[in-house]
């Protein structure tokens, strides 16, 4: 039986939209870079959807919120001296102005507390109990607050102090018995294994899809989908039965259809999402209990789990207790909002662990961002070379001298090649590799530049001499015009007003844009400013330090005196 409905069910791989997400983030803490990097990994790949496909950008979808039930969330209120609805209400806000400050074009930001969402995960609860895939039973196990989960045996593990503890992330459990409802996982399971397989791009990168195989391989116990209400009463009833509460996983997952209009009809026009972007801490949430609920409601699972690493700071791990959460708001006070995205897409590997370090950061914005591209932008038009504010013209005599120069034929050879190169990074969702590419292609200009020494020919009263500068100016424009259409899922605000600058209409910024072509004619550049990003120097060296670690390092001189 289960083996024809294997060979029956097709899951796709091609996607007629774009419809990505991130995981809706916990809001028993505040955000730090964790939670960012996941955000703005989904915006790069929406926006890079939207300048890839423009005729379906309508149809592009970005979806995130906050996850805002369960034991954790009552305890966190609790702590905090505030009723449960004001601290969540406070903590989903800091999470929509960080996404806003970072650029994070979102569709909808939702919240779990919202009502179209209750309804829908009312909706898909009915849906599960309709398919036989829920039953009522005695629960006894461990269970796990910090990570909302039941943890069999094997998942298990004791601490120095000889306490059981989760094997994978070190969290406290306690053993809980209770009746709730059960999730028959174990009914599902070879069809997941299927979807998994079925697509090698199905999880990425390579080294996740190995690991959910793996978990795959063992027999998947029934889980737990609902909390007596008198345990978690900060939670969605149970529609059949009120004295429960809904799985705060169960509730969470469903987000992904409650944005897209579910349970209406017509939601099915968005569905399933093309990539869902998530840390590699909740691969099991949704890589099989997730495709599992769907397969169960006969919807079909996502086409593509993109899974992401953690990072770490100066090489440790981020810890309350080490002082070394970095707030991406107070960072992004001296990097600003632009450089700190730039850093996390820039340095962050999906496959093993980031390491955020100030003075790796320093470094890199001041060598990429400002001597690389900003001082191009700034050399071509700049009043020195450039007084008329031209984007000039190119002279085809002039061309065909320039390229007697091996530095101009080994220049239009990396130009030629980078569209295509970073297409396909960005298909692969290695956005490091997008801006290596870009940044060889920077260099290599920079060279050109300096070889040509335009500065030597604005001196020359000679026509022929003044064409080659201005065919200088027009290459190198062509190479930024290129480089900011293609690093616009990077860094939004930057491409924008480098483009602007260059006076390239809105209608021009798509991917078919960065085919070669030079002025015909000579164009005004825009009225912004020709620097584009400006270097960033520390005022002393606590400026480098976050703002927590300087409180503490206070207090520990205060305490030494």
């Amino acid at each position: 039986m289960i083996a024809r409905l294997i060979c029956s069910r097709g899951f796709s791989t091609q996607a007629k939209n774009s419809f990505v997400t991130t995981p809706i983030f916990y809001v028993n803490a505040a955000p730090h870079i964790g939670h960012l990097y996941s955000a703005v990994i989904a915006d790069a790949v929406h926006r890079f959807n939207r300048i890839a496909t423009p005729e379906t950008s309508r149809h592009c979808f970005l979806s995130t919120g906050t996850d805002e039930h369960g034991m954790k969330i009552q305890q966190a209120a609790v702590l905090h001296s505030t009723s449960t609805e004001d601290y969540c209400n406070s903590i989903s806000a800091r999470y929509r102005d960080l996404f806003r400050q970072f650029r994070v074009d979102y569709s909808r930001f939702i919240r779990t507390t919202e009502t179209d969402h209750r309804r829908a995960v009312q909706s898909f609860w009915r849906t599960l109990d309709a398919s036989g895939s829920i039953y009522s039973a005695n629960y006894a196990g461990w269970y796990c607050v910090p990570d909302e989960t039941f943890l069999t045996e094997s998942q298990l593990k004791e601490n120095e102090r000889g306490e059981k503890c989760s094997l994978e992330s070190g969290h406290p459990v306690e053993w809980t018995e209770e009746q709730n409802y059960m999730f028959r996982l174990s009914q599902y399971q070879e069809e997941v294994r299927y979807w998994v397989k079925s697509s090698e791009d199905r999880v990425q990168p390579e080294k996740f899809r190995r690991i959910l195989l793996d978990y795959l391989d063992e027999p998947l116990p029934d889980i737990s989908i609902s909390r007596p209400i008198n345990r978690v009463s900060w939670g969605i009833p149970v529609p059949t039965d009120p004295s429960q509460s809904v799985y705060v996983w169960l509730d969470a997952l469903v987000n992904y259809l409650t944005v897209i209009g579910y349970p209406k009809e017509g939601f099915g026009a968005q569905w399933p999402p093309t990539v869902q972007v998530l840390g590699k801490d909740i691969l099991k949430f949704h890589g099989i209990y997730w495709p599992a609920f769907l397969l169960a409601a006969k919807l079909e699972p996502p086409r593509q789990l993109l899974v992401h690493s953690h990072w770490t700071v100066d090489n440790q791990k981020m810890s309350k207790s080490k002082f070394n959460v970095v707030d991406p708001a107070e960072r992004a006070e001296l990097y600003t909002h632009e450089g700190l995205r730039y850093f996390l897409l820039r340095e962050g590997v999906a496959h093993s662990d980031g390491n955020y370090s100030d003075t790796k950061i320093l470094r890199i914005l001041n060598s990429e961002l400002a001597d690389t591209l900003g001082n191009l932008l700034s050399r071509c038009c700049g009043k020195a070379l450039n007084p008329a504010s031209l984007y000039p013209a190119l002279d085809k005599d002039a061309f065909e001298r320039l390229k007697s120069y091996d530095v101009t034929n080994r220049l239009l050879e990396v130009l030629s090649e980078m569209p295509e190169k970073t297409f396909q990074h960005y298909q692969k969702h290695n956005f490091y590799l997008v801006v290596d590419t870009v940044i060889h292609l920077l260099h290599t200009t920079n060279n050109f530049f300096e070889t040509t020494t335009p500065w030597k020919l604005k001196k020359s009263e000679s026509p022929s001499d003044r064409a080659m500068l201005n065919a200088i100016l027009t290459i190198t424009m062509e190479v930024l015009r290129q480089t900011a259409i293609v690093m616009q899922p990077i860094i939004p605000v930057l491409t924008e007003r480098l483009l602007d600058k260059l006076n390239i209409p809105a209608s021009a910024r798509t991917w078919e844009d960065t085919k070669l072509s030079f002025r015909t004619k000579d164009a005004s550049l825009g009225n912004q400013d020709s620097i584009l990003f400006r270097r960033i120097v520390p005022s002393n060296e606590n400026k480098t330090e976050p703002k927590q670690e300087q409180r503490v390092k206070s207090k520990q001189k205060k305490q030494v005196t």
